[in-house]
């Protein structure tokens, strides 16, 4: 699994509803919180499904938040815990086993250009939610304001939107980073947060209240997710 997809999933966590509460009420990350590019991981932190620090995680940690919180098979994401090992970014005092949320953000190694939540590093700041990146994809996923009676995010409208946030990156960023590599991990942002949150029973995703383990009991693994990250960039023209 090659396209870093753990630490970019770039689905809005507003509308998302994890399976239970409990001790994993929602809460603020203070200032001396670790956190990273990733919606999806800083939810997991933010909801006590990792360390709410964010601070010394490991495999493991991983591994069980991503099935309990949001119903990926087990061992999904081991190749893409090794790949943060690999690039020596962790800060840790076990740099071979653990790493902080905020390590991600090294860029070029695991974040890269044209999230769809965050600004590019060129600009500064690749870590916090950016709403003026977020309000056209917003818009193009059909989950902003004007749209709202709109009842699902299909693969199709999901792989225009990321295609649309791409294409503005590129023009506005003079430093982009446009490879095959690059628009790989892109599309598997996408497909990854689609699968998080699909409804099997409609092939698409709800734009509102969706839930991890939704309708279908739709198999969540890295061959699914390869899949559906090719299906998509076939969607938007590209050709391997």
């Amino acid at each position: 699994m090659k396209t870093y997809v753990l630490t970019l999933v770039a689905f809005a966590t507003s509308g998302v509803a994890f399976p239970e509460l409990g001790d994993h009420r929602f809460r603020t990350p203070g200032p001396f919180d670790s956190r990273s590019p990733c919606p999806g991981l800083n939810a997991l932190a933010n909801h006590g499904y990792l360390p709410r620090d964010g601070k010394n995680i490991d495999y493991d940690m991983i591994n069980e938040a991503t099935q309990v919180a949001y119903g990926w098979a087990p061992g999904s994401f081991i190749s893409v815990v090794d790949m943060v090992f690999q690039f020596n970014i962790s800060t840790t005092n076990r740099p071979n086993e653990t790493f902080h949320l905020f390590d991600l953000a090294r860029h070029d190694t695991i974040e890269v250009d044209g999230s769809l939540t965050r600004n590019d590093i060129y600009f500064g700041d690749d870590v916090h939610f950016d709403a003026t990146v977020w309000a056209p994809v917003a818009k193009d996923l059909g989950l902003d304001d004007l749209h709202s009676h709109e009842r699902f995010v299909t693969p199709e409208i999901a792989a225009k939107a990321t295609k649309n946030r791409y294409d503005l990156a590129e023009r506005v960023n003079p430093e982009f980073n446009n490879s095959k590599l690059r628009h790989q991990t892109e599309y598997g942002t996408t497909a990854l947060y689609l699968l998080t949150v699909w409804d099997g029973e409609n092939n698409a995703v709800r734009n509102h209240g969706s839930r991890p383990c939704s309708k279908g009991n739709t198999t969540k693994n890295p061959e699914r997710l390869g899949a559906m990250t090719q299906a998509l960039r076939e969607i938007v023209g590209w050709k391997a």
